[in-house]
C-alpha cells in the first residue's frame, strides 16, 4: 500500500497537467487575438484566419492543415508536433518559435520569418519557403525536406527519411 500512496503524492506534487483550454481554442477559431493562450491540440485545420496573433501561445499538436493564416504572428509559440499539411502561412512570424517535429508538408511559408526558430525534426517536404527571412543553414541541418522544397537562394535541406 505504501508504494501506491507514494505514487499518488508524487502525482499531486507535479501539479495539474496543461490540458487544452476550450474557451481559448474557440476564441482562436474565430480569429480573435490569443497571444500566450493554451491552444494545445487546437483544430484550426481548414479555417481562414486573417493574420491571427498567437504569439507565445502553446499550440503543441495543433492542426493547421489546409488552413489559411497568412501573416500569422507566432513568435515565441510552442509549435511542437504541429500538423500543417498544405497550410497557407505566407508572411508568418515564427521568430523564436519551437517547431520541433512539426510537419509542414506542402505548406506555403514564403516570406515568413524564422529568426531563432527551432526546427529540429521539422518536415518541409514540398513546402514553399522562398523568400523566408532569418532562415539559416544551421536550422535546416536539423530539419528535412525533398526535391520539391523551395528555399531561399544558397540554402539546402536534407531529404527526409
Amino acid at each position: 500500500m505504501k508504494p501506491l500512496l507514494l505514487a499518488a503524492a508524487l502525482m499531486l506534487a507535479a501539479g495539474p497537467a496543461l490540458a487544452q483550454n476550450a474557451a481559448q481554442i474557440e476564441r482562436a477559431r474565430t480569429g480573435a487575438a490569443c497571444p500566450k493562450c493554451n491552444l494545445f491540440q487546437a483544430d484550426l485545420g481548414g479555417l481562414e484566419l486573417r493574420a491571427p496573433n498567437f504569439a507565445g501561445a502553446r499550440l503543441r499538436q495543433a492542426d493547421f492543415s489546409l488552413g489559411v493564416m497568412a501573416g500569422a504572428r507566432l513568435a515565441g509559440a510552442d509549435l511542437r508536433d504541429v500538423e500543417g499539411y498544405g497550410a497557407l502561412l505566407t508572411g508568418a512570424d515564427f521568430s523564436n518559435a519551437d517547431l520541433t517535429n512539426a510537419s509542414f508538408v506542402g505548406a506555403y511559408l514564403s516570406r515568413s520569418t524564422f529568426t531563432g526558430a527551432k526546427l529540429t525534426g521539422t518536415n518541409f517536404s514540398g513546402a514553399d519557403l522562398s523568400g523566408a527571412r532569418g532562415l539559416t543553414t544551421a536550422q535546416l541541418v536539423a530539419a528535412c525536406g525533398d526535391e520539391s522544397t523551395r528555399l531561399p537562394a544558397g540554402l539546402r535541406i536534407s531529404a527526409c527519411r
